[in-house]
């Protein structure tokens, strides 16, 4: 009985099993059976990532400029421009040196004092050299002492020689020995006058007119023969100092007319080429070029940096462009156009520039009637449709915005 028992409890759950497989396949066949339109709709739509017909494709929008941003090639003159800096330089500097060693008695001037020519600048203490000039002025008393003497001799030689008491090697002597106190003398006096002079150089004297740029020495201090004491620099007339290229030297000659920026003016003063150094510096490649500057004002000073720029006017009507319309890209020079509707990337060749006018020389690439994009773009791609718009005028505004309120 137990036996039966189980076979009877097994065969009725295989009996349940099976019902449950065919209850649930029959349920998922009902459900298929009521999707057939959603099916269809989802098998009409494109997938993801796949393009849909071409009738759907957006067509490209053109790109719009305004008439300002493209330009038109234009014959003008760029006029030829050499530029080149240094500092300025006063070609009247003077030293003031001491002609005697000494102690520095005293300098009446200071850096910055206007001072004459023949004006006294200060004094040197010369005890020694005062000395000397009382021996030698003693010395010189002596010598013409011994002169007189001398001529006093000579003098009775000469009347004994004639009375033939004396013989005429005994009047030899005695000219010999005027002659020997004549030449001691004048050796006494040539001492003198140089001492004399010495004397005279412990007198610190300006040799221009000008303005005390340096001390080198201080009141108290010793100080040698040929020992700097002062600076004076005379401002009338300064010289700007710079090196133009070999390549650039033929086109400028002296006496042309040069502006001049200084560091910290507002306006650029004239001056003009005053010379030009014969020769190359060494291992430079460039030629010394000399402006001269009038400054009877004084508002110029030695030392400051000066930019010059010597305008070399042009002969001939140049196709020129504005510089910010060129673009450069590996070295090669181009510029965009608006060419059949269509952007187009030329390759130019560009000759002289003129950057105060901000315009270069087209030498090939353009033609005066070609549209060029004025200015440089990001994103521009050759063969996209451009074209010129007219400018759209700001909107006015209404009549009711601009009355006023009613309170």
């Amino acid at each position: 009985m137990k036996k039966h028992g189980w076979l009877g409890g097994g065969v009725a759950a295989l009996l349940l099993a099976g019902l449950g497989v065919a209850v649930g396949t029959g349920a998922f066949k009902a459900a298929g059976a009521a999707d057939p339109v959603v099916n269809k709709a989802a098998a009409d739509m494109p997938e993801k990532g796949e393009k849909g017909d071409k009738g759907d494709k957006k067509p490209e929008v053109p790109l719009e400029f305004v008439s300002r941003e493209v330009v038109q090639p234009v014959l003008a003159r760029l006029p030829g421009v050499v530029e080149f800096s240094g500092p300025l330089v006063a070609p009247q500097t003077a030293l003031v040196r001491a002609k005697a060693g000494g102690t520095l008695l005293a300098l009446t001037v200071a850096e910055g004092s206007r001072v004459q020519a023949g004006q006294v600048l200060g004094r040197i203490e010369l005890a020694d050299l005062a000395s000397r000039v009382a021996e030698r002025n003693a010395n010189l008393e002596s010598m013409r002492a011994s002169l007189v003497q001398a001529e006093r001799t000579h003098a009775s030689n000469e009347r004994l020689a004639a009375q033939q008491f004396i013989s005429g090697m005994a009047l030899d002597n005695s000219r010999a020995a005027l002659d020997t106190a004549r030449a001691n003398l004048n050796a006494a006096q040539a001492a003198l006058d140089t001492t004399q002079v010495s004397l005279r150089d412990g007198t610190l004297l300006a040799p221009i007119s000008g303005i005390v740029a340096k001390r080198h020495a201080l009141p108290g201090e010793k100080v040698a023969v040929e020992q700097q004491v002062l600076t004076i620099v005379d401002l009338a007339a300064l010289e700007l100092a710079g090196n133009v290229g070999t390549h650039e030297v033929a086109r400028i000659a002296p006496g042309m007319p040069v502006q001049v920026q200084v560091e910290g003016m507002t306006q650029a003063v004239v001056g003009r080429i005053a010379r030009i150094a014969p020769a190359a510096e060494p291992g430079t490649r460039s030629i010394g070029v000399t402006i001269a500057l009038a400054n009877p004002q004084e508002a110029l000073r030695a030392g400051q940096y000066a930019l010059a720029r010597v305008t070399l006017a042009d002969d001939a009507d140049r196709l020129t462009l504005p510089s910010s319309a060129v673009g450069n890209t590996s070295g090669q020079d181009h510029v965009w156009v608006i060419e059949s509707g269509v952007l187009a990337r030329r390759a130019i060749t560009v000759g002289r520039r003129d950057a105060r006018e901000g315009r270069v020389e087209v030498l090939q690439g353009v033609t005066p009637a070609s549209q060029v994009l004025a200015a440089r773009f990001d994103n521009l791609r050759e063969g996209a449709k451009a074209h010129v718009v007219a400018a759209k005028a700001a909107p006015v505004a209404s009549a009711a915005a601009s009355m006023p309120l009613v309170k």
